[in-house]
Parts: C-alpha cells; sequence; structure tokens
C-alpha cells in the first residue's frame, strides 16, 4: 500500500507570504485614507472636486454634446510619446543597425512629422 499523506507543513511558507502580501496591501491602502482623515487632509471644496483631466463634467447625461478637442490633443500625445519610445531602443542599437537603421527611423520621423503638420494645419492644436 502506497502511502498517500500529504505533508501540509510545505505550504507554511506559501502562507506566511501570502499573509504578509495581504496585510501590507490593506495598510498601503487603508493607513493613508485614516491618516488623511485624522490629520484633516480630506478637506474637499469644490475646486477640489471640479474636472481637471476631461475637460467636460463626468456627471450629465451620457448623451450630451461635447468637445472632442481634448480627445484630439491626447491621442497626438500619445503618439508622440510612443515616437519618443522608439527612439530610445533606436538610438542604443545604431550601432549595430548602421546606415539601414538610420534610414528607417528618419522615414518614421519624416511620417510623423508629416502626420503633425497635417494636423496642426487643420487645426487639431488649436486650443479655444
Amino acid at each position: 500500500m502506497i502511502d498517500q499523506t500529504v505533508d501540509l507543513s510545505q505550504y507554511l511558507p506559501i502562507l506566511l507570504f501570502i499573509g504578509i502580501a495581504l496585510g501590507l496591501s490593506v495598510l498601503f491602502v487603508f493607513l493613508p485614507m485614516g491618516v488623511s482623515r485624522l490629520t484633516g487632509a480630506h478637506n474637499p471644496d469644490e475646486e477640489k472636486l471640479s474636472e481637471y483631466e476631461c475637460g467636460f463634467p463626468a456627471f450629465e447625461d451620457s448623451r450630451s454634446q461635447f468637445d472632442v478637442q481634448f480627445y484630439l490633443v491626447a491621442i497626438s500625445f500619445i503618439i508622440f510619446d510612443l515616437e519618443a519610445a522608439f527612439l530610445f531602443p533606436w538610438a542604443v542599437s545604431l550601432g549595430e543597425t548602421g546606415w539601414v537603421g538610420w534610414i528607417g527611423m528618419m522615414t518614421f520621423l519624416t511620417i510623423l512629422a508629416i502626420g503633425l503638420a497635417y494636423e496642426w494645419k487643420k487645426g487639431a492644436l488649436d486650443w479655444q
């Protein structure tokens, strides 16, 4: 007969790790909220509660019209942020890629510059 008993003491380090992680997570989430309540940092006023990211009040009718200008600028920011993310690995590997890598990146930057000029000409960057 084969002994099929399991030694559960092998799981004790994992359970301790999960318990410590759960305790620290709860501590890092709820401790700052409690401290801010006790020290008076929680003092909302109209300026603190105003919309600052989306550009229009968040709690209105979902079918109301709004200006898409914010989203155009946000998409432009993401595009040029990704451009910067591509420039760093290209610059690091330029010694190995040589002229082919340089020409490829200049083509990429030219396409982005043409897109920026088009966007500028269409007035997508004008903020009213």
